[in-house]
């Protein structure tokens, strides 16, 4: 009786669920980790898929949104990811062909839900930014601060730009940071490291700008709510002077995160997914800005225009055309960085400088798009050939690294550290879960995975110790030793250099105004960020995109804004 009893109630929980809907969950690997999801279906048809877990940076709620959106309209797992959140499209989708596994869910696929058009009409604003990464971000925010009515327009579904991928930290002189640590920095030391590691092509007014407002933007930032709490080297830095978040964590989401937020509090009106096509020119003035959403195009009529569209590293054809020796070359890029805002600021008289200064970042995964952040150099790591010796100072500037690599057999090299950089830093273990790194229990173990002679490899180690215990470099007076390498398990990760930085781009002057090719301010015409050439000059030293983009974008905020109150 108690067994028939028992029967009945599960057949009827299983009529209950199969009228009403049952719920599996799922897990797959996104950018930072598991992605946990929720499905809801009723026989072979998805109802619902919700985000339950994640690690992922709130910049990629939308992406999520999209993604699940689309899988339930289509019944189909197999949709497109969203641009420039590739690994939490991925990780939401394979968490969900996880549930559907477990399930025994065969979906029946349909065509997408066509959405209704929103009508949309011309508009009138104080201030238009064009861009979303953080320069864009950062001039939205410092405008709409100085009371003016403010519209960011960006063209991806999500905001961040190229920043979304900076990981190692802003660099900057005179911080309180530094002070409370006893660092002895100064804006003309962080000047000199940069003119050198820019090869003395950096337009020193842009450069004594940037220096000298260092210090100021991070307590701007950390005013704001950014997490910047330690400061460590970073190549072609002659003291430590990168801030970067509590454990190492990236910096690029952190700041999107953080003025993102900024600007939902202060009410900014985000427009994604509108794509700027024309600036507008009336004489001699800007006067707004034609966008296009989803097919449909309207003009934006506004007072001054703050272009933040970043630069031309993941258009491939630009890159060539400027540097041929980059032909397909690969990109550590957002796919949204194709250039297309220098071109539209050409067009209205703007003038550009510095185009075939094109950087190559030297520790990207071999055959891959995926960056290693410099601060594991910068933490100790060494850098090792085939033959297990290293061929180079691991904190040279980006080009010398990129192309003594080059030089090496197979065109690549081995990132080699041991467990107590890992511990130092938290963007390692991203690299670990993604496959990226391979380890061993012991150099010998290291050696024979990654395919490199054991005894050069042990030697080369015992030789770099022996430097750091003595605090000199011999063989490549490498002036920053910060820990002996000791300590396992080791680990690996083949790199070689990718198109990772555009140094040229549209000309300004310390105002952030545009200018003309004889030197004259086009009226209602601001640029920060990557957008921009001059500041950086042949080369630029990591951390300083980040300065760059929040100083400039904070003086083309505040400019534009005070500009628009005046015209």
């Amino acid at each position: 009786m108690k067994k028939r009893l028992i029967s009945m109630i599960s057949a009827l929980s299983l009529l209950f669920t199969a009228s009403y809907g049952a719920e599996v969950e799922g897990v797959g690997k996104g950018y930072k980790g598991d992605i946990k999801v929720g499905v809801t279906y009723e026989g072979n048809e998805i109802k619902e898929v919700k985000v339950l877990e994640h690690q992922e940076t709130n910049f990629t709620k939308r992406a999520m949104k999209e993604i699940t959106k689309n899988i339930v309209a289509t019944q189909n797992v197999d949709v497109d990811n969203v641009a420039g959140a590739t690994y939490t499209s991925e990780g939401i989708k394979e968490a969900v062909k996880s549930a559907m596994a477990t399930a025994g869910i065969v979906l029946n696929s349909k065509s997408a839900v066509k959405e209704e058009k929103v009508a949309l009409t011309d508009t009138t604003t104080d201030v238009v930014v064009v861009g979303g990464g953080g320069a864009g971000l950062t001039a939205a925010i410092s405008a709409k601060e100085k009371g003016v009515n403010v519209i960011l327009v960006e063209k991806m579904a999500m905001l961040g730009g190229n920043t979304n991928y900076a990981t190692a930290g802003i660099n900057a002189a005179n911080s309180k940071l530094q002070q409370k640590l006893g660092i002895e920095d100064s804006s003309e030391l962080f000047y000199q490291d940069t003119l050198k590691g820019g090869k003395n092509k950096n337009n020193p007014e842009l450069l004594k700008t940037m220096t000298d407002r260092s210090g100021d933007i991070i307590t701007w930032l950390v005013d704001r709510g950014a997490d910047l709490t330690e400061v460590t080297y970073t190549g072609g830095q002659s003291v430590k002077r990168i801030h970067r978040p509590t454990g190492g964590k990236a910096v690029g989401p952190m700041i999107v995160e953080t003025l993102g937020n900024v600007a939902e509090k202060e009410g900014i009106d985000i427009r994604l997914e509108s794509s700027v096509k024309e600036i507008l020119k009336d004489g001699d003035k800007v006067v707004g800005v034609k966008v296009e959403h989803k097919g449909e195009v309207y003009t934006i009529h506004a007072k001054a225009v703050v272009m933040a569209t970043g630069g031309f590293g993941a258009n491939s054809k630009m890159v060539a055309k400027y540097k041929p020796e980059l032909k397909d070359f690969g990109s550590t890029n957002s796919p949204a960085i194709t250039g297309e805002g220098i071109a539209m600021v050409e067009s209205v008289g703007g003038t550009l400088v510095d185009m075939t200064e094109i950087q190559t970042h030297p520790t990207v995964v071999h055959h891959n798009t995926a960056m290693i952040t410099e601060a594991v150099r910068g933490e100790g790591a060494i850098l090792v050939n085939r033959k297990g010796e290293r061929f180079i100072n691991e904190l040279e500037t980006r080009d010398v690294v990129s192309k003594a690599e080059l030089a090496q057999d197979g065109k690549s090299a081995f990132l080699v550290f041991d467990e107590s950089i890992r511990e130092k830093l938290g963007a390692i273990n991203n690299y670990i879960k993604k496959g990226y790194a391979i380890s061993g229990n012991s150099l010998d173990e290291l050696a024979e995975k990654i395919g490199v002679d054991k005894k050069n490899l042990n030697a080369t180690m015992n030789k770099y110790n022996e430097y750091v215990k003595a605090g000199k470099d011999t063989e490549f007076n490498k002036n920053i030793l910060p820990r002996e390498l000791g300590k396992a398990p080791f680990y690996a990760i083949e790199v070689s250099p990718a198109v990772h930085h555009t140094m040229g781009g549209v000309s300004i002057n310390s105002s952030a105004e545009v200018l003309t090719a004889d030197g004259k301010v086009i009226k209602g015409l601001y640029a920060a960020g990557e957008i921009t050439g001059g500041v950086h000059g042949a080369n630029r030293i990591g951390g300083n995109a980040m300065t760059d983009i929040t100083v400039f974008g904070n003086i083309a905020g505040n400019n534009a804004a005070e500009y628009s109150k005046n015209n």
